[in-house]
Order: C-alpha cells, then sequence, then structure tokens
C-alpha cells in the first residue's frame, strides 16, 4: 500500500476533553488537507514558544557588552 503525504500547517488551541485533551482543525485546513470524517491522520506537534520562554531560557547568561563589541571591532577591521 503506497501512502502519499499531503502537508497542511494551521495554528489552532488545545482543548480539555473529558479526561483527554483535543484539537479542533479549522474547516479551511480540513478543506486544504480534503478531509473526511472517519479518515485516519498522522498529527505533529509543535508547541508555540513565546518571546519570553525563549529569553527566559538566557536567564544568568551574562555577556560583558563593552567586551564583546571590542572583539567584534577586531574582526571587522582585519
Amino acid at each position: 500500500m503506497m501512502m502519499v503525504m499531503l502537508m497542511v500547517e494551521t495554528e489552532t488551541k488545545v482543548k480539555k476533553w473529558g479526561s483527554s485533551l483535543g484539537v479542533i482543525i479549522p474547516s479551511d485546513a480540513a478543506k486544504k488537507a480534503r478531509l473526511r470524517e472517519g479518515e485516519k491522520i498522522i498529527i505533529e506537534i509543535k508547541k508555540k514558544r513565546t518571546m519570553r520562554e525563549f529569553f527566559g531560557r538566557l536567564k544568568g547568561w551574562k555577556i560583558d557588552s563593552q567586551k564583546m563589541k571590542d572583539e567584534l571591532r577586531k574582526e571587522w577591521n582585519k
């Protein structure tokens, strides 16, 4: 059996359904992917990150800005 993959990317929210979590596929994404009720699909999950979450990972990362500028100037003047 040959499988052909059609990739459609969309953004949606995770919602609580009983003791589980679920997502609703927006109608425009369902149309693009030509989905029909009862079809099996494969879902790739990527958590959307905010800038605050990203920069929060750099907490405690200390850089001497003057030293960095001096090093960059040395490289540029070569």
